[in-house]
């Protein structure tokens, strides 16, 4: 079983800029000593919800600064991009890493986010689909052309691909819709602390067999919240304290109180929540969380698993306003006491070997 970490770069204590990435790029560089498979940064711009503009410039960073461990981005929002240079930067970071990126696709929610990179967000459908059809064609052949928003003149991408997105490319969609057209265009699922679907009705999977029909569903990523401690009270605590922080906060970014949301075209199944609604959800969200002892944690994962059956975890310690020695601590557990159980569970994986580590 691949093990990784996310993170996402919350700055909800709301310190110093340049205090908290010191602090955040010392946990990147920490999981890599501590054995974990890879590293998922999202991407979010504009407020401490997320300081993270630029993933792909923070894992070509990283990818300098490291050997094994594998890249992702957890997700790179598709429509706030121009196709042509996000594939050119997808193609760099894997030439920097040898091959290590795991590249997950989003659409993207927040208003003031579109707002401010002025992006149309009734346009965000569309501009996601193009764009991903864009740069997984571009990863196969060496050149990008076409879109009808986009218009992108046929042109050869210099350096060429490494290798195909293939196996490695994914999305964290939620909606129904979402998930269609990302099983047509052969992504995998990230599960970001989201509901699943029954087996029976999972859009995903029923578009993919009929798609695909000869090449089996890749299977998923899984992100869940994280606290162990020797303490089982101490982790629960924990665990509620900075899970409920961090959904207050989903809650205002994502404006899920209000109805903006479903006025936007493509976005009109984010209905307005009531209160009673959001506090039901904050409790579901505090009642999901993985937290316990090491055993309690592995058993709780082992339930992740039992329900989703991943090719791979990456467990996210640090959220919530969290104190970097309390985020390094909780790593430090979890790596000691349940990252070798976790790895030697068999999992069947997709995204291939890194030339690097082929070599």
């Amino acid at each position: 079983m691949h093990c990784g970490m996310a993170t996402g770069c919350a700055n909800h204590a709301n310190i110093p800029d340049d205090r908290f990435l010191r602090e955040e790029m010392a946990q990147w560089l920490l999981a890599d000593e501590l054995g974990f498979d890879s590293l998922w940064i999202t991407e979010h711009h504009f407020s401490n919800y997320s300081v993270s503009p630029d993933p792909l410039m923070y894992l070509s960073w990283l990818a300098g600064q490291t050997r094994r461990m594998r890249l992702g981005t957890q997700v790179l929002v598709v429509p706030w991009h121009d196709p042509v240079r996000v594939t050119e930067q997808i193609i760099l970071l894997d030439h920097l890493s040898g091959g290590r990126a795991i590249i997950g696709f989003g659409r993207g929610l927040a208003r003031r986010e579109y707002e401010g990179l002025r992006i149309p967000q009734a346009e965000a459908r569309q501009r996601l689909d193009e764009g991903i059809d864009l740069i997984m064609t571009a990863m196969e052949t060496g050149f990008i052309e076409g879109g009808e928003i986009w218009k992108q003149p046929r042109r050869e991408l210099k350096p060429k691909p490494l290798r195909s997105l293939k196996g490695r490319a994914f999305t964290g969609a939620g909606t129904p819709d979402s998930l269609t057209m990302a099983a047509k265009q052969g992504l995998g699922r990230l599960y970001l602390n989201q509901p699943t679907f029954p087996t029976a009705g999972d859009p995903w999977l029923e578009t993919w067999r009929a798609s695909w029909p000869d090449d089996p569903p890749p299977k998923c990523f899984v992100s869940n919240l994280v606290f162990v401690d020797d303490s089982s009270e101490r982790a629960h605590e924990t665990g509620r304290r900075y899970a409920t922080t961090t959904f207050r906060n989903a809650i205002k970014h994502y404006e899920m109180d209000s109805d903006h949301n479903a006025s936007v075209k493509g976005y009109e199944t984010y209905k307005k929540q009531s209160p009673e609604a959001i506090e039901k959800q904050i409790e579901a969200v505090a009642q999901s969380t993985v937290c316990g002892t090491p055993q309690e944690v592995l058993e709780k994962l082992e339930g992740v698993v039992r329900e989703r059956d991943p090719q791979g975890l990456f467990p996210h310690f640090y959220t919530g306003g969290m104190p970097h020695e309390d985020a390094v601590r909780n790593m430090r557990m979890f790596a000691q006491h349940c990252l070798r159980e976790v790895k030697s569970w068999p999992a069947e994986s997709t995204i291939g070997t890194p030339l690097a580590e082929a070599a």
